[in-house]
Formats: C-alpha cells, structure tokens, sequence
C-alpha cells in the first residue's frame, strides 16, 4: 500500500515504523470502473482513500443532470462527511471514473490515530481546515469566476486529469456545458499561441 504509507509517514509524519502497523485499521476494496462505493439514499459508513485508480462524486438533480462534486485520484480522500458523521442518507453517489483500488477508514480512523501518536494532531488539524477551505474557494469559484478562471482552477487543481476523464465530466466539475467548455478551451489555445517571427 504505497500511497497510503507515503500519505501517513509524508503528509501526517506518522513514525515510518509504525506506519505499517496502520493496516490493521483499514480495509482494501476493489472497485471496478462505474462501480458504486456509495449511492443516494445509502448511509455512508467509511472515508474512502485512494490507492490506486479514479473516483468521483456527484449529485442528480430533478431533471437528471448530474453535478460532479468532487474528483479522487491516487492519495486524495473522499466521502460524504454529512452522511458519514451525522448518520444522515447521502444526496451523493461516489463511484469509480477508473479501476480502482481504495481503502475503507472507519470514521474514527483519524481520531485512532491521534491517540495513538499525538505528535500528529497538529498536522490532522491542518488538513482538516484546508479541506475547508478548499470547499470554500470552490463554492465562491461557482459564485463568481468566470468559466475560464473556473477551468484554470481546475487545471490547478488536477493537473493529471485532462487525459483521464471526458470533457463533459469536467464541464459538470466546473458547472458550465461541455459546449462552453470547448470554447473556453479554444479561447485559450489562442491566447496561449506564440507565432515564430
């Protein structure tokens, strides 16, 4: 489980040599492409890690258009913390973009860490209010940027998953058509373009 023990040791600076130990707390999934880990009205039981593969999560609204929330690759989390924390039935579905592989945290997964190796709770702190944050600037991303910002976040964001999903996937990420977005992206081929003089 190379992702998640880099994840621990690197991000969290869990003990490299307890970092194997961590195992006993998680269990390993595979997931085949379009397979669910979670549909709407499901109660969501675990955070999902991402070994190996593509995840994304998304909602449907009364017309059937789907809305993508949030993309997973490799070392991201993902879940539906409202189901998952206050036991309430998810509005999401979360659901492989790819073959995947991911390992399933209990809730508590972080808190047993935690009390496990102290020193760590700063840095769990830490990642948990940029995971806010991040939440916030994308909500005030939807609000007020304009497509091309929205797509340049994007970009930012998950540099590796322009050759991975389909166009109308990230048009739904960024809340605008896939028409509006071969325009934006046709725009800035344009102004991206240097001629040789």
């Amino acid at each position: 489980m190379k992702n998640i023990n880099t994840y621990l040791a690197n991000i969290l600076e869990v003990p490299v040599e307890n970092v194997s130990t961590c195992s006993l707390h998680y269990e390993i999934k595979k997931v085949a492409k379009n397979d669910f880990l979670l549909q709407y009205g499901e109660i969501c039981r675990y955070n999902f890690f991402v070994e190996k593969g593509l995840i994304k999560m998304y909602s449907i609204d009364k017309n059937g258009k789907e809305h993508i929330i949030q993309f997973a690759p490799e070392s991201w989390l993902i879940s539906d913390r409202s189901s998952l924390y206050f036991n309430e039935k998810s509005v999401y579905y979360i659901e492989a973009v790819e073959d995947s592989e991911v390992l399933l945290l209990q809730p508590d997964f972080f808190k047993k860490l935690v009390e496990q190796f102290p020193n760590i709770a700063p840095k769990n702190d830490i990642l948990l209010q940029k995971h806010v944050r991040s939440l916030q600037n994308r909500i005030n991303s939807l609000l007020g940027e304009t497509a091309e910002e929205r797509y340049l976040r994007f970009i930012k964001m998950y540099p590796d998953l322009l050759l991975r999903v389909p166009q109308w996937m990230i048009a739904s990420y960024l809340g605008i058509t896939p028409e509006s977005l071969s325009r934006v992206r046709k725009e800035l081929a344009k102004k991206n373009f240097v001629t040789d003089k």
